[in-house]
């Protein structure tokens, strides 16, 4: 070993290895790791990131927005989103992808928003689209829209504080100073940690004409003009006036809207042009199919996506005499045509997350504009005295020009002058430094008269100006008139229309179908028959696929429950409804793909659980069995599929059904055979018990079958019949076989 290795010595019997993480590891309460670790990243999410604040953006809006306004981007041409993208980067880290997406949600090409921000050029996608994507930002190209002017106005006197950016070379805006509530006219979604905000967004004009009338009487009854959320992709919401008010007055709740469509008589199909602002075109493609294909939607003989250049368009196909309206009602019922849309007004006030009603969202906004607006007017105002104060001096040199000439003059120094003129005058610096750089040309009888008419119209504006910091009356005046050019500028009809409950008529499920006697039959390889008697006697015999064969045949009703349990633990709950009646002379439904079962699944066995009362016993080739209720497979929803249906801790080898306790015979395949009373096994309370042992065997041999004693050929039944459970049986003589029963049957 060299003298310069650092190699640790070795202690008898520790590891080196050991000693090194013994020395990392420091003990911390998680209290402490949470508050030092957890905490600073949670507050980041919530306050930088997830939540709006009162001006209706989150951070990476606003980044956006103030670097295309600093652009240029609000009077000028459009510029490559890519190079958007990149100034952005300089307020906002998290990525070009990121900021990219951001611009696409807030764009007039993607749909998201009633008033979008961004004047967008080329393909950024579809709201109401889940496949189609936007383009890549150097494809495109966007610009600020002119309802922009109303968040950026005045926003360079003082009506907002800036901060530095992430590295402190720039400053950015805290907040915009919107001349409207954006927080109640932009839809805005976020998850935090711990927390979530969803906003509605509501139409413009409403939103405005509802600020003024609160700003006139906080407490206007909010429902007479802010009608209900409005949404971007239209639709019909389905008004609640009491579920409206519980949204305006507690900020949560939730609305239901449903799509728009027209039934074209002469090609007899339905065609959807605007859907629900929760929902996409796929989704209600993807239901719709579903629904064909359980056989829900008989009357649809097509349904496809039709959008084009001219918007949104959903065709459906419809079979001869179907009513569109019952139709419609159908699938309002059971596809996301009509869809909910849930509220949770989530705001920052203050950096502190709060859940607000509408009434008091406007208050704070209100509260917080009027301080912009406050701010603005100080803003002006000093400009105004700081001129005055200016101009003030000059009107002292200009009664005694000459004077002020003459002190210039013999001054021997530059930098005395303005002492100088400070002194022979008695004015500040600053009036002294604007005096001496007065040019020579302005040294005349006009311009002296023009400066003294100014400066008695600056002490009328100043006081102006004072009266309206000093008077609310006249702050909130000019807030109202804000809002009401802003509502009369870039207002816009609704898009969502409103119906109520009573105008709508509710889908009504049809009358319980006519039920009538039939038997099911099942095969080993999973085909399943539904048949009539009358049916049955006219055919002739059962056809089954080569190597096929019967496992199970019941006599039933047409509308019974029916659960097919399955080779992979599950079970598949369906009526009987579900299948057409049909023939002996046919194969029948395949059931795997009919139930949609996972590749390579197979039915073992099938129960018709009636009242759900009696058991199912599982019975495994490690010589174990499990009793379980069927009640335990008794769901309150409409379940299809149920996992976890028996245990799989060893391969099922039978399941029997049992309404009252009786002897059953079990044989292994050395063979034995064991008959015992099924008292013996308790009811588990768990489908995926792994149960009790009942028969015990040799290592290399295992259970095979179970059927109830009655229908076995045993002879000698004492021989095989237990008093306790697990036993290992007896030898099956040859007489007892199902073998030498045959073999006597065909002599």
């Amino acid at each position: 070993m060299k003298k310069n290795d650092k190699t640790p010595s070795k202690k008898p019997g520790v590891s080196p290895n050991v000693l090194g993480l013994h020395a990392a590891v420091v003990e911390q309460p998680i209290t402490a790791t949470l508050e030092t670790n957890y905490m600073p990243y949670a507050m980041s999410v919530i306050v930088s990131r997830a939540i709006p604040e009162i001006d209706g953006f989150k951070p990476s809006h606003r980044k956006l927005l103030y670097t295309m306004y600093k652009m240029g981007l609000l009077t000028g041409a459009r510029t490559k989103s890519a190079n958007i993208v990149g100034q952005t980067m300089r307020l906002n880290p998290h990525g070009d992808a990121a900021i990219y997406d951001t611009m696409v949600r807030l764009s007039r090409g993607y749909g998201a928003l009633l008033t979008p921000f961004v004047d967008s050029k080329g393909n950024f996608g579809k709201s109401y689209s889940r496949d189609m994507s936007c383009a890549a930002p150097r494809y495109t190209e966007a610009k600020l829209t002119p309802i922009c002017a109303e968040l950026f106005r005045d926003i360079d006197s003082d009506t907002v504080d800036f901060v530095d950016n992430y590295d402190n070379t720039i400053k950015e805006p805290a907040l915009l100073p919107t001349t409207f509530p954006n927080i109640l006219v932009s839809a805005n979604s976020g998850i935090a940690v711990g927390m979530a905000s969803q906003f509605c967004g509501f139409n413009l004009k409403e939103v405005c004409d509802t600020t003024i009338a609160y700003l006139k009487n906080p407490d206007c009854d909010l429902t007479e003009t802010l009608l209900a959320p409005d949404f971007p992709t239209g639709g019909e919401l389905i008004c609640d006036p009491a579920v409206l008010r519980d949204i305006y007055d507690t900020g949560r709740g939730s609305v239901r809207v449903r799509a728009k469509y027209r039934y074209v008589k002469a090609e007899n199909l339905i065609e959807i042009y605007e859907i629900p602002y929760s929902t996409t075109v796929e989704a209600i493609l993807d239901k719709v199919a579903e629904l064909i294909k359980a056989g829900k939607a008989k009357e649809i003989a097509d349904m496809r996506d039709e959008t084009d250049l001219s918007g949104l368009k959903l065709t459906i196909d419809l079979k001869r005499g179907t009513d569109p309206d019952k139709l419609m009602a159908k699938l309002y019922k059971q596809t996301p045509l009509e869809d909910s849309f849930a509220c949770n007004f989530n705001v920052l006030i203050a950096g502190s997350p709060q859940v607000l009603g509408v009434r008091q969202i406007l208050e704070e906004w209100t509260a917080w504009r009027t301080e912009s607006v406050r701010r603005r007017v100080y803003f002006v105002l000093k400009k105004k005295q700081d001129k005055l104060h200016l101009l003030k001096g000059l009107k002292r040199i200009l009664l005694d020009i000459d004077k002020a000439i003459k002190i210039i003059r013999e001054t021997e120094e530059e930098a005395e002058v303005i002492p100088n003129l400070m002194i022979g005058f008695g004015i500040d610096q600053v009036q002294a430094e604007f005096v001496a750089e007065i040019k020579l040309r302005n040294i005349n009888k006009e311009y002296i008269l023009k400066r003294t008419r100014e400066t008695d119209a600056l002490r009328d504006e100043i006081d102006d100006l004072e009266d309206v910091l000093n008077s609310p009356k006249r702050l909130k005046k000019i807030i109202v008139e804000e809002l009401e050019q802003a509502a009369k500028k870039y207002g816009e009809p609704r898009r969502t229309s409103i119906v109520y409950g009573h105008e709508i008529t509710a889908y009504e499920e049809d009358e319980t179908p006519e039920e009538y006697p039939v038997n099911v039959f099942l095969s080993r390889e999973g085909y399943f028959k539904k048949i009539t008697p009358l049916s049955l006697r006219m055919s002739g015999e059962q056809k089954y696929k080569e190597g096929d064969g019967p496992r199970q045949s019941f006599e039933t009703t047409s509308a019974a429950e029916i659960m097919f349990f399955t080779d992979k633990c599950q079970v598949y709950k369906t009526r009987l409804t579900e299948f057409d009646d049909t023939k002996a002379s046919v194969l029948g439904d395949y059931l795997p793909a009919k139930l949609g079962m996972d590749a390579g699944e197979n039915v073992v066995y099938a129960v018709l659980p009636g009242d759900y009362s009696g058991a199912l016993l599982f019975f495994f080739e490690n010589g174990k069995a499990a009793r379980v209720d069927l009640a335990a497979y008794k769901t309150t929803s409409n379940r299809r599929k149920l996992t976890g249906a028996y245990s799989d801790k060893s391969p099922l080898a039978a399941i029997l059904r049992i309404d009252e306790d009786r002897e059953l015979a079990v044989y292994s395949t050395e063979p034995r055979c064991l008959i015992f009373h099924t008292a013996l096994l308790a009811p588990k309370t768990t489908r995926s018990t792994q149960g009790v042992a009942v028969m015990t065997m040799k290592p290399k041999y295992h259970l095979d079958t179970v059927k109830p004693l009655e229908e076995t050929s045993i002879v000698s039944q004492s021989r095989y019949r237990v008093r306790a459970v697990p036993a290992a049986g007896a030898l099956l003589r040859q007489e007892d076989s199902e073998e030498r029963q045959m073999d006597l049957l065909e002599q």
